[in-house]
């Protein structure tokens, strides 16, 4: 996927970290209550973040976590070290990664979504609960459930200090009855010298959530579903496990 790896230069402006404060404290509150741990307890439990990214959620949770962070790309990875130098970074795959130790909580943002078959989300969350605790916890942010998805497309406008990025994030289901959509991203770059017209396409896996919480259950997790706040008439939800 091009957006983590050639065209990586871009991912501030597609994504940028100040959009990630709300969430990743509201992420960073369920972790701690899941642990009983009032969010302005002085602990800082551990933290792994399998599919980090750029460290943008990291970024906002390192200031109540000790943070370890995992990436497949190491272009992403090294846009997290820039900004969190104070972690821990391996690049590893989120079906194969061990790092032969466990952690507080787990968390896997929307990366998840790049699990694309059973056996992929499988795999995922069999490292989750392998990095997880004897009573830790681990927290599952899908973009998007079987149930829940509304194709669409969302334009994309950011110009920064001479640089800018139009674009539209495009996403579209052609099989209904598969456990998969696409996203397509494409628009124009400049970087501050030259133009470039972009084209990226992502497969991402579309599961319902009782294969979700069946999987979870398979893996050992002790699993449950908890809604969010109605963001812009979309309910998100959060799924929440504990290994016992």
């Amino acid at each position: 996927m091009r957006l983590y790896d050639d065209l990586s230069d871009c991912y501030d402006l597609l994504d940028p970290r100040d959009e990630h404060e709300d969430e990743a404290t509201e992420y960073g509150d369920w972790l701690r209550a899941a642990l009983g741990l009032p969010s302005d307890a002085a602990a800082r439990p551990s933290l792994l973040e399998l599919g980090a990214g750029a460290g943008n959620n990291a970024w906002y949770l390192r200031r109540r976590f000790d943070c370890t962070l995992s990436d497949v790309s190491e272009a992403m990875l090294d846009r997290s070290r820039a900004q969190n130098p104070d972690c821990i970074h391996a690049q590893g795959d989120m079906r194969t990664l061990r790092l032969g130790r466990t952690f507080d909580a787990v968390f896997i943002h929307d990366a998840i979504g790049y699990m694309a078959t059973r056996d992929d989300l499988r795999a995922a969350l069999r490292t989750a609960f392998e990095h997880t605790r004897p009573g830790g916890v681990a927290l599952f942010v899908p973009d998007h459930f079987r149930e829940d998805l509304v194709p669409g497309v969302e334009p994309i406008s950011r110009h920064v200090g001479g640089r800018g990025l139009e674009f539209v994030e495009w996403s579209r289901d052609p099989d209904p009855d598969d456990e998969t959509f696409i996203v397509d991203y494409g628009g124009l770059y400049f970087d501050g010298r030259e133009m470039r017209a972009l084209h990226d396409q992502h497969v991402q896996g579309l599961f319902p959530r009782a294969v979700w919480l069946e999987l979870l259950a398979e893996v050992g997790f002790d699993a449950r579903v908890e809604p969010r706040e109605v963001e812009d008439g979309y309910a998100p939800v959060v799924l929440v496990a504990r290994r016992p």
